[in-house]
């Protein structure tokens, strides 16, 4: 019997390394800038084009390559960052795998520009399939400039899974600022299509957040700083006021490596237990140093999970040391004790003092008891009977003794929230919110359909402000907004005003509603147009709807429960929750019995 099992050449061992490394275009720009990072860059440019389908370019002014590390730099397992198994346990870098660029030349065509300080000419490496085109030298800057075309060309299964641009170049700021806000001392730009999406300097940590997320947003940070024999930990959490139900920004950073970690985002929030209503979050950024001994980064090639030694132990501080920042600056309230202006009260002085105290006087002979007053008798009215000569008689009303019958069903409110009616089989019992959600989404999604939304004009327009991976989401969706009646006008730096909203929407917060809009967009993706308007129409509706604990008139109940029953689904809401049931004839009759 023949050999069966064969090596598999490096063309395709890297492209099933290229399977979990190279999801994206944005997982081509983390890997190339992380390796910028590594070469000790102070400056990285990142330029892609229908948002890293045609080309992404990552260029630094690191250290740069020889020739040799060059062309050695795109086998598999190809690496600088370590020497034996040891190095795992101590590693500083971001990257140290090997398998980031003959991944990327493995499903694109690479061309790497060249040069260390101390040569006078680069080299310039092209790059096809992981196939090598063409070698030679080249004048170019100190540093790296990688530039990869056509991702995904060899697998087209791949690249035709990629989803719309906006949601691609969402992934790529996404990942754009889990780099930036580790390294504030570097200086990063993103130019996509030729539009610079942020530039942005270097500087002090809260000023690199300020610049990515808005100074509004850096206005409700609060610091985080604590130091022990375990780890190190500093960054920011957000004021019990910023919290949301959903868009907060939540990053983890250990080592400088952008991390997920459920069971410390739990400690983040325990420590704002009681101070934030269930279900909201607040947004942090939070740092850890430890002893990269302590700590397994080897365990996906992505990089993000990472294992600790002692998460125990670093819960119990991570948790105090957001307490104690809470305590220190959010829960004291200020007193003002500016005194410009303040009316002249004069002060009491005992020994001096500048008023006469008032001397009460009263008659010691009165005696209330000695006065009688007299009883007033009732006056007759002579000639009452001359009042009613001119009137016709009328004949008693008959009184009815029972009473006609209701031409509405009569509706019962419990607690501001449930209606309950009686039907054939039972009671009925309607969740007065989810039903006007159900309500309000049908009628919006029509709106959005037929392009009939009416618009309302706001007295004093209200701004909202964006990071640049939401504002992209935005962008992509204005013209939806637009009919259904927002107004929004670009005023730069990813700010929008709202000049007009749909009609009916009074009393809400408008941008906490864009806010949502945009976040329950992003979560749903941009690839279809129906799926964008139901986003669209669910937020709103949700927004909009009756709240919880109102209470309503037998009209407005019997208007809910007739616009429900009209609607094409009746029984869930558009995200799946109930809306009404039905308890039997029977089982009231057995609970009573």
């Amino acid at each position: 019997m023949s050999d069966v099992i064969q090596l598999l050449p490096d063309s395709v061992a890297n492209q099933i390394a290229a399977g979990e490394v190279i999801q994206r275009p944005a997982s081509v720009v983390k890997e190339l800038m992380e390796n910028a990072v590594d070469a000790g860059a102070r400056c990285i440019r990142v330029l892609v084009v229908d948002a890293g389908r045609t080309s992404i370019q990552v260029i630094d002014d690191g250290k740069g390559m020889s020739e040799t590390d060059a062309r050695l730099a795109f086998e598999r397992h190809a690496t600088s960052k370590i020497r034996k198994a040891d190095d795992l346990f101590a590693l500083t870098t971001m990257g140290f795998r090997g398998e980031a660029l003959p991944s990327i030349a493995a499903v694109s065509q690479v061309e790497l520009r060249t040069r260390m300080a101390d040569s006078e000419l680069g080299t310039c490496l092209r790059l096809s399939a992981s196939r090598v085109e063409g070698q030679e030298l080249i004048s170019c800057p100190v540093g790296c400039n990688f530039k990869v075309e056509s991702l995904f060309f060899n697998v087209p299964a791949r690249r035709k899974f990629l989803k719309t641009n906006a949601t691609e170049l969402n992934n790529i700021l996404t990942a754009f600022e889990r780099i930036v806000l580790v390294y504030p001392e570097i200086s990063f730009s993103l130019h996509s299509n030729g539009q610079e999406l942020m530039n942005l300097k270097s500087g002090s940590l809260r000023q690199r957040i300020a610049d990515v997320f808005g100074k509004r947003f850096s206005q409700d940070l609060l610091e985080v700083g604590v130091e022990t024999a375990v780890c190190k930990i500093t960054g920011y959490v957000g004021k019990p006021e910023s919290a949301k139900k959903k868009g907060t920004h939540d990053y983890f950073f250990v080592n400088g490596r952008f991390m997920k970690h459920a069971y410390f985002h739990k400690a983040v929030m325990q420590a704002f237990d009681r101070l934030i209503p269930v279900g909201m979050q607040v947004p942090y950024f939070v740092y850890f140093e430890v002893d990269p001994s302590n700590i397994d980064v080897n365990i996906h090639p992505t990089k993000t999970e990472i294992k600790f030694e002692n998460e125990q132990a670093i819960w119990q501080i991570l948790m105090a040391a957001v307490k104690d920042a809470i305590g220190k600056f959010s829960e004291i309230p200020q007193i003002d004790f500016d005194m410009e202006g303040r009316p002249d009260i004069p002060v009491f002085d005992p020994v001096q003092p500048r008023t006469t105290q008032p001397m009460p006087t009263y008659n010691p002979t009165y005696n209330p008891f000695k006065q009688q007053r007299p009883i007033q008798s009732k006056k007759t009215v002579e000639g009452w009977e001359r009042l009613y000569e001119q009137l016709p008689e009328q004949q008693p009303a008959e009184v009815e003794v029972f009473e006609a019958e209701e031409k509405s069903p009569i509706h019962y409110q419990y607690k501001g929230r449930y209606i309950m009616t009686a039907v054939k089989s039972g009671l009925m019992i309607i969740d007065q919110h989810r039903a006007d959600v159900r309500i309000r989404y049908e009628k919006y999604l029509s709106q959005l359909e037929s392009q009939t939304g009416n618009s309302q004009r706001m007295l004093f327009p209200e701004v909202v402000q964006f990071p640049p991976s939401d504002a992209v989401v935005l962008e992509r969706i204005i013209p939806e907004l637009h009919t259904m009646g927002f107004e929004l006008t670009d005023l730069g730096q990813y700010s929008y005003g709202i000049q007009a909203i749909p009609a009916g929407l009074d009393g809400l917060n408008y941008v906490q509603l864009i806010e949502d809009m945009v976040n329950d967009t992003i979560e749903k993706g941009t690839g279809n147009l129906h799926d964008i308007h139901s986003s669209l129409a669910l937020s709103l509706a949700r927004h909009a709807a009756i709240p919880q604990g109102q209470v309503l008139s037998n009209e407005e109940m019997e208007n809910i429960v007739n616009e429900l029953f009209a609607c094409s689904n009746v029984n869930y809401t558009p995200d799946g929750k109930a809306i009404l049931c039905i308890l039997p004839q029977k089982e009231i009759e057995q609970l009573l019995e």
